[in-house]
């Protein structure tokens, strides 16, 4: 796929997505999403990519929100069908009937910023954020996917949705309590108002603040030190493991994962190395890929039915 609203970066093992439409704050349209998409499938399949870096281009913001240039009907997906400018809405005509009941379980009624936040979730390398300015709505959920979120000082966050006389999207009510508790995804998400970067980190929602210039460096270390130390599938793994334990409605469920986990990665030639490594205090290089060596119960979730 060629991309026209994002730039897709590879240096020394990690991936670089850029946001990139500076002239419109970075809006997110259809056309993002599905390179979005897209950008996260290849990197997935990619060895060489070991950690991912999401920012915007600019210096004032990483992603205002959707791109409202399509007026009062911005959001109406019945009447956008047709646009270029969204996602495609195959079927829209079948969500509706003559009487005007709606089939809630249609594609066509899907959130496009959840499809995101979903890919995000399933991504087998780990995701920072490094929040360069403006982050709202949309801007702000895609997120709540990643793992670890840097802000430039100058950053402002806003979950505006019922100032746009909307709800949260993109996955947002599960992620963002989980991230802050509820009492904060309350008042946010409530307010509609949009805080500055200070709040966003007294309230738990990014990891640190820095200075604009420096925050590229700091999210490159972040990723370099992932990059540089760490077992490809055993951080695929973990990163499913803690993301997806977040809901388990008992600790057994845990265990059972956990179990599965040591035993398959204790006979992997990751295992050996990192241990040899270790007591000959060196450097380990890791063997095993993502792209060939999952263990046999991975992807677990799969026994369940999401339809």
């Amino acid at each position: 796929m060629t991309y026209n609203a994002i730039l897709y970066q590879v240096d020394d093992n990690i991936l670089t997505i850029t946001l990139n439409r500076p002239e419109k704050m970075n809006a997110y349209t259809g056309e993002m999403q599905r390179e979005l998409i897209d950008a996260l499938d290849r990197a997935d399949a990619d060895d060489d990519v070991r950690a991912i870096i999401v920012t915007g281009s600019g210096d004032r913001a990483f992603c205002a929100g959707a791109d409202l240039s399509a007026g009062a009907d911005t959001f109406n997906y019945e009447k956008l069908a047709d646009s270029s400018d969204k996602p495609k809405r195959a079927g829209i005509d079948d969500v509706i009937d003559d009487e005007g009941n709606v089939d809630w379980s249609h594609q066509a009624v899907r959130d496009g910023g959840g499809q995101l936040t979903l890919r995000i979730y399933k991504c087998l390398k780990p995701v920072i954020a490094a929040v360069n300015g403006a982050a709202v709505g949309i801007g702000v959920t895609m997120q709540l996917a990643m793992d670890i979120r840097i802000a430039a000082d100058s950053a402002r966050f806003g979950f505006v949705f019922t100032r746009r006389g909307m709800v949260p999207e993109a996955c947002s009510s599960w992620f963002l309590p989980r991230i802050v508790g509820m009492p904060k995804a309350l008042e946010w998400t409530f307010s509609g108002r949009v805080f500055d970067a200070e709040e966003a980190l007294q309230g738990g929602l990014v990891r640190s603040l820095h200075k604009p210039e420096e925050l590229m460096d700091v999210a490159r270390g972040i990723a370099r030190e992932i990059a540089d130390n760490t077992a490809p599938v055993s951080v695929a793994l973990s990163r499913q493991m803690l993301w997806r334990m977040a809901a388990a409605d008992d600790p057994m469920e845990a265990h059972r994962i956990d179990s599965r986990g040591i035993f398959s990665r204790g006979r992997s030639g990751d295992s050996a190395e990192g241990v040899s490594s270790f007591l000959e205090k060196r450097g380990a290089n890791f063997p095993d890929k993502v792209s060939e060596d999952m263990p046999q119960y991975f992807p677990w979730w799969d026994e369940r039915d999401y339809s």
